[in-house]
C-alpha cells in the first residue's frame, strides 16, 4: 500500500504560453500569406497584364478552393478588388503591401547572398525570413550592403551562382 508521503514526485507541467501568444501566431501567419498573395498577384499582373484564379493556384501551389477564400479575406482586409470570372486587382492597399514584401525579400536575398549563399538557396530561404526580420535587422542589412541593396552582379543582371 503506498501512501502520499511515499509516491514519487510528479513532474511539474510545462507552463503553456498564454492564448495570445497563439492568437499572434496565428495572426502573423496570415499576415505572411497576405503578403505572398499580394506579391504573386503584382508579378502576374506585371508578367501577362492580369492574375486569375488559376494562375494563383498554380504559382502557389494551392488549389482554386483555397485561392478564393484567401481572396475573400484579402477583399475584406482591403488589399484586391474581385468579381467572379474576372481578374484580381490590387487596392492601392495591395500595391504597398506587394512592394514592401518585394523589397524586404530583395533585401534579405541581396544580404544572404553578400555572405555567399548561392542565388538559389538565397531566394528559398529570403522567402522565409523576409516575413519574419524585424525592421531593426532589415536596417541593418540594408546597411551592409552596397548602395542600393543590391549586388553588383544582381545590378549587371547577372544570375550565376
Amino acid at each position: 500500500m503506498t501512501t502520499a508521503a511515499s509516491k514519487p514526485a510528479r513532474p511539474a507541467r510545462p507552463a503553456l504560453p498564454p492564448a495570445e501568444s497563439f492568437q499572434r501566431s496565428r495572426r502573423d501567419r496570415a499576415g505572411e500569406i497576405a503578403q505572398d498573395y499580394v506579391e504573386a498577384i503584382a508579378d502576374l499582373t506585371d508578367a501577362v497584364g492580369e492574375a486569375r484564379v488559376t494562375d494563383l493556384a498554380r504559382q502557389l501551389g494551392v488549389t482554386h478552393v483555397t485561392v478564393n477564400r484567401t481572396l475573400a479575406r484579402l477583399r475584406s482586409a482591403g488589399y484586391v478588388n474581385t468579381k467572379p470570372y474576372r481578374a484580381i486587382f490590387l487596392t492601392d492597399a495591395g500595391r504597398q503591401l506587394a512592394l514592401e514584401s518585394k523589397q524586404r525579400h530583395q533585401t534579405v536575398a541581396a544580404f544572404l547572398r553578400s555572405l555567399g549563399v548561392p542565388r538559389k538557396i538565397a531566394e528559398l530561404d529570403a522567402e522565409g525570413i523576409e516575413h519574419h526580420v524585424s525592421p531593426e535587422t532589415l536596417a541593418a542589412m540594408e546597411r551592409h550592403l552596397p548602395a542600393g541593396g543590391r549586388q553588383p552582379s544582381e545590378r549587371r543582371g547577372d544570375n550565376s551562382q
